[in-house]
């Protein structure tokens, strides 16, 4: 579906101002977090995000959150390179949103012991089609998740008002399940086979 403004724009821009003014009360602690919140002009809000605890922190993800026809409609989320802003396919995205399946009833220390025994089941938030598609986050709240017709049963009336689709809520998500567990880089280094010319190789007189 489109980005069509139906709800009147000054309601929509009220709320995607009440959702900045918010975020703006902690964007210190924010910060600290890793949360980087480069630009926001209704309807969009753009937010890079830093992985803390590695040295130096590296920029991990990027994302534009579009208030189009707030709150009639949730959020979008698209995963944009930091430095130009345009959208990304997912075969370039460099995070992962991993979320443990429910165990009901299960102690924190069963759990603990399951994840040691390799029997914890890990499932990816951030989904796609192909790695040339555009990947989305498969959470309600967020757009792409609602208007995708495996969810059509999971309106998005249904949560607008428990708090999911605000604008912490989603970036709380992307932190807590993709960017906070970071906590180390892995370097592969590669050194290609190098041609040395025999001239190259004598050893002068």
């Amino acid at each position: 579906m489109a980005d069509l403004q139906t709800v009147d724009p000054e309601v929509s821009r009220v709320k995607f101002e009440r959702e900045l003014a918010n975020y703006r009360s902690m964007e210190s602690a924010y910060r600290k977090r890793g949360w980087i919140l480069l630009d926001a002009e209704f309807p969009e809000i753009f937010v890079v995000f830093a992985a803390t605890k590695p040295r130096p922190p590296p920029i991990v993800a990027a994302i534009v959150l579009n208030f189009t026809d707030h709150d009639l409609r949730p959020p979008s989320v698209r995963f944009v390179d930091p430095f130009t802003r345009e959208p990304i396919p997912a075969k370039l995205l460099q995070v992962q949103m991993l979320r443990r399946a429910a165990i009901p009833g299960a102690t924190p220390e069963t759990i603990r012991a399951l994840a040691q025994q390799g029997g914890v089941q890990l499932t990816n938030m951030i989904q796609y089609n192909s790695p040339d598609d555009r990947p989305f986050i498969c959470l309600p709240g967020i757009r792409e998740y609602h208007d995708n017709p495996a969810h059509t049963g999971d309106s998005w009336l249904m949560h607008r008002s428990s708090g999911e689709g605000s604008l912490v809520f989603i970036l709380e998500k992307i932190w807590h399940h993709g960017v906070s567990p970071i906590e180390h880089y892995q370097v592969q280094v590669q050194i290609p086979a190098v041609n040395v010319l025999p001239s190259l190789l004598a050893v002068p007189e």
